[in-house]
C-alpha cells in the first residue's frame, strides 16, 4: 500500500513560472499527482501547466480562497501539498515535508519562509507578516511562526474538517487558526524564499489584503474566542460608565442629591449594557464549544497519516498475529 500524495498549485497569470514549478514538484515527487488550479488566467498559464505534464482545473470564481475550497472538495488525498504558482518557493523541499507530514505523524507541516534575498519580499510584506502572525499568535497560540506561507503540506483529515470559507489571500490565516484552535498536529520546516521570475507580478495588494486578513483575524477572535471579546468589550463598557457615574456618586455621598440626573441614567445603562455583552460572550462560549466538539469528530473521521505497511498500530498488529 503506498499512500496518495497530490500536488496543487493555485494560478492566476503565471505562465512565466508554472512550467518551472511543475517540473521541479514532478522531479522531487515522482509518485504524486499535480494539479494545477487556473482561476481564469487570461495568459497562457495553462499551456504552460500542460506543456509541463500537470492536470489542470478550473475555478471561475477569483481568489485564492476558492480555488482552496474547490481544490479541498475535490480531492482525496493522503497528503495534499499546495505551494504557490510564482516559483518563490523552493519546490526541491516538497519530499521532505511529505516525509515529516507521515513521520509525525501530523496534520500540517508548514513552509517557513527564510529570504535568501533581500529582495524576495515586497516592501511592507515582511512587517506586515510580522505584525499579523504576532496578532494570531497572541490570540490563538504560539505554535507558528510563519502564518501567511502559502507552501503547506496536510493530511487526508485536515482537508476534510477544514471549512474553507475564506475567498482570497486571508485562507493561509484561516488554515493556521484552523490548525491552531483544534489544537492540531503542526510541524514547520524551514524553505528558502526568493525573487518572482521575470515577466512574473505579484497579485498581492499589500494594504487591501492586509486589511481583509486582519478583519478576518478579528472575525475569527470574536468566533473562535468569544468570552474573552465580549469581556474586552465589556470592559470598556464599564470604564466608561465609571467615567460618568463615579463623579455623581461622590456628589450623592457628600450632598444627599444627583445633581445631573440624565448622566445618571445614561451610567447606568451603559453599565447595564457591558453586563449584557458579558453574558453574551459567555452563552456563544458553550456554542463555540460545541461548533469545536463537531469539528474534531469530523476531523478523527479519517485516520492519521500513514505509509501503509510503514505504520501499522499496535491493536492491528496484535490482532492480526491472534489470527
Amino acid at each position: 500500500m503506498h499512500p496518495a500524495i497530490v500536488c496543487v498549485i493555485p494560478c492566476y497569470n503565471e505562465e512565466a513560472a508554472i512550467g518551472k514549478v511543475v517540473g521541479d514538484l514532478r522531479a522531487t515527487l515522482p509518485e504524486a499527482v499535480i494539479f494545477v488550479y487556473d482561476n481564469a488566467s487570461t495568459d497562457n498559464t495553462v499551456a504552460e501547466a500542460l506543456k509541463a505534464g500537470a492536470l489542470v482545473r478550473h475555478e471561475p470564481r477569483k481568489g485564492k480562497g476558492n480555488v482552496i475550497r474547490r481544490a479541498f472538495a475535490d480531492i482525496e488525498a493522503d497528503a495534499l501539498l499546495i505551494i504557490d504558482g510564482d516559483d518563490t518557493y523552493d519546490a526541491s523541499r516538497a519530499r521532505e515535508m511529505v516525509d515529516l507530514l507521515f513521520e509525525g505523524p501530523y496534520d500540517q507541516v508548514v513552509g517557513a519562509r527564510r529570504e535568501i534575498v533581500e529582495t524576495a519580499y515586497r516592501a511592507g510584506h515582511a512587517v506586515g507578516n510580522r505584525l499579523l502572525t504576532g496578532t494570531v499568535r497572541s490570540l490563538f497560540g504560539n505554535d507558528v511562526s510563519d502564518m501567511l506561507s502559502g507552501y503547506r503540506v496536510f493530511s487526508r483529515r485536515y482537508v476534510k474538517s477544514f471549512p474553507a470559507l475564506s475567498r482570497e489571500f486571508e485562507t493561509e490565516t484561516e488554515m493556521t487558526v484552523h490548525a491552531l484552535s483544534l489544537r492540531l498536529p503542526t510541524a514547520e520546516m524551514e524553505v528558502d524564499f526568493k525573487d518572482r521570475p521575470a515577466g512574473s507580478v505579484s497579485k498581492l495588494r499589500t494594504y487591501r489584503d492586509g486589511w481583509r486578513i486582519l478583519k478576518l483575524i478579528l472575525g475569527l477572535a470574536r468566533r473562535q474566542r468569544p468570552s474573552q471579546f465580549h469581556a474586552a468589550i465589556a470592559a470598556l463598557l464599564t470604564l466608561v460608565s465609571l467615567i460618568l457615574g463615579l463623579p455623581l456618586v461622590t456628589e450623592f455621598v457628600r450632598t444627599g442629591a444627583v445633581p445631573r440626573l440624565p448622566t445618571a441614567v445614561l451610567a447606568a445603562a451603559i453599565m447595564i449594557i457591558a453586563v449584557l455583552v458579558l453574558m453574551v460572550g459567555y452563552i456563544l462560549e458553550s456554542f463555540m464549544h460545541m461548533r469545536q466538539e463537531q469539528a474534531r469528530l469530523a476531523h478523527l473521521r479519517y485516520p492519521a497519516p500513514y505509509r501503509g505497511a510503514d505504520f501499522v498500530p499496535e491493536l492491528l498488529r496484535d490482532s492480526a498475529g491472534g489470527s
